[in-house]
């Protein structure tokens, strides 16, 4: 491990010790990076000036000269009159554009750690996530800066971009010179992706400089295969890392193009499809579902690479897509511990319902509770390893996930005779639904700040269009009103709306064991 020049050295010093590390593997030549590398500055260079970056609905279009100028100039206001260090960490936030990814590669290349958040998020998941990671800093857009505020954040200092204030972060002067990329180390962290464990307590992984090209330098390498003219779009936020990875990283590492769009649902997609010729799409299950019954619509013809990840992709689906476009849907399995996806198949290797084959660069395989590799056929957890592992802030989780070398992804998976990998469930209580991880008691610790909820339960129901539906069980005070509307809003206020459930049911007493334990089973049993 290099030693590092950061100026605030709280990520490196809330590592987990070495011991709990996995075993990182650069088994190809293009995984062995420099010791000082800035990814940011990395993915800048190359294409020429002229070269179409990021476009946006509306048909604007940035160049790669033009986004290079601009991530200068913010990197220059970072570190001049915000007084941003090396280190330091910033808080992103808002609805995908291109001014969030210049954002993202500008914290970066001013060698200080991205934290990157979902437009989505309420006060109490803010509050939590910065207190975990210490955040000091955010550049937040104007349009989604009420419910930072409302966090009320100690120490946080926010600068909003896109208004019409004097002091917002695109009016600030800064020098029209180029911003030379602080000197970090190859593993020097770059950002902290936050996800969700069963306990519901965000988990903050941390991802070094290198782990950002290497997700594009094996997967989308290897089995995305993009070309320069290309044009990415897709569903996920850049808050998710399948969002980052296929909107940012993968395009610009290609010297390709992307298109943001604030909203990316499939009533949105269709259309941007056939209006910016896109010829590579990244989104879930669900999306591909539900566009099935409006292509005759829309001119898809200049699609070419389509990606499923976030949850299990039906064959159904998977044959429904190919035989009305004509194209193989590329499955994955990624997580936010190990960035991006690690299973996949494309072309003449996919298999419709299997996830696919180890990535190239990544090692997996089926292992049973006490860590030994199962026989083929066997159902057991999904292990696996690569050049990213998994890397927790100051979290005892990292010995659940990590063993013995091996990410434990939480997975039950089965290995086929063949070498391929058959998903059958998760192993855990995340919720999946519509290609997002929700954990049940993440929702069961919002529905109890309810003052009239004593007791709370939050299972998946299976759900023909989105994989999953979040359903709660709840036992309310003696005397309160049987209201489940308004305890539906109150957890608005509370969540994302994605982690809402669908329907609240009230009950007088949720099963229990004898000494206790809720018997999450047995609800889900009933759905």
């Amino acid at each position: 491990m290099n030693v590092s020049a950061h100026v605030d050295t709280f990520a490196r010093d809330h590592l987990p010790p070495p011991d709990e590390w996995p075993e990182l593997r650069f088994d190809l030549p293009e995984l062995r990076y420099p010791e000082r590398l800035n990814c940011a500055a990395e993915l800048l260079a190359g294409p020429p000036d002229d070269r179409p970056a990021f476009r946006t609905p509306d048909g604007a279009v940035w160049t790669y000269g033009e986004l290079r100028a601009r991530v200068d100039r913010l990197a220059h206001v970072l570190g001049g009159e915000l007084g941003v260090v090396r280190g330091n960490r910033v808080l992103l936030r808002g609805p995908t554009t291109p001014w969030l990814a210049a954002c993202w590669l500008a914290v970066l290349k001013a060698g200080a750690v991205a934290v990157t958040v979902l437009a989505q998020q309420r006060p109490h998941e803010l509050r939590t996530m910065c207190g975990i990671a210490r955040v000091e800093h955010a550049l937040c857009d104007v349009r989604a800066v009420d419910d930072l505020v409302k966090a009320d954040i100690p120490g946080l200092r926010i600068t909003t971009y896109g208004g019409d204030a004097p002091d917002d972060l695109l009016r600030r002067p800064a020098p029209d010179t180029p911003y030379r990329a602080v000197d970090t180390a190859a593993d020097d962290v770059a950002l902290i992706a936050f996800t969700s464990g069963t306990t519901g307590r965000p988990k903050g992984c941390l991802h070094f400089h290198r782990d950002v090209l290497a997700i594009a330098d094996t997967f989308s390498k290897h089995v995305l295969k993009p070309r320069s003219e290309d044009v990415f779009t897709g569903s996920p936020p850049l808050g998710f890392t399948f969002g980052l990875g296929g909107l940012v990283v993968f395009p610009l590492r290609a010297g390709a193009s992307a298109l943001l769009l604030e909203q990316a649902h499939p009533r949105q997609l269709l259309p941007a499809i056939a209006e910016h010729r896109v010829s590579v799409l990244f989104t879930a299950p669900t999306a591909y579902r539900a566009m099935l019954g409006e292509l005759d619509a829309y001119d898809v013809s200049s699609l070419r690479r389509c990606v499923s990840a976030g949850e299990n992709l039906p064959a159904a689906t998977w044959h429904a897509w190919r035989e009305r476009t004509g194209l193989a849907i590329i499955n994955g399995i990624g997580a936010t511990e190990l960035l991006h996806i690690f299973i996949s198949a494309a072309d003449e290797a996919a298999r419709p319902g299997t996830t696919g084959l180890p990535v190239p660069g990544w090692q997996a395989r089926v292992v049973g509770e006490d860590g030994r590799e199962l026989p083929d056929g066997e159902p057991g957890l999904l292990a696996v390893r690569g050049p990213v592992g998994c890397r927790y802030l100051a979290d005892p989780r990292q010995r659940e996930y990590v063993r013995d070398g091996w990410n434990i992804t939480g997975d039950t998976y089965v290995r086929e005779p063949d070498g391929y990998f058959r998903y059958v469930a998760r192993a855990d209580d995340m919720i999946i639904s519509a290609g997002y991880n929700i954990a049940g008691p993440e929702v069961e610790d919002a529905l109890l700040r309810h003052p009239d909820v004593v007791e709370a339960a939050v299972v998946g129901r299976p759900d023909e269009d989105r994989g999953q539906v979040v359903v709660a069980y709840a036992v309310l005070r003696e005397g309160a009103p049987q209201d489940t509307e308004a305890l539906r809003t109150f957890l608005k206020s509370e969540l994302a709306p994605y982690k809402c459930p669908r329907e609240i049911v009230l009950m007088d007493a949720l099963p229990r064991t004898a000494t206790g334990k809720l018997q999450r089973f047995r609800l889900r049993a009933s759905e």
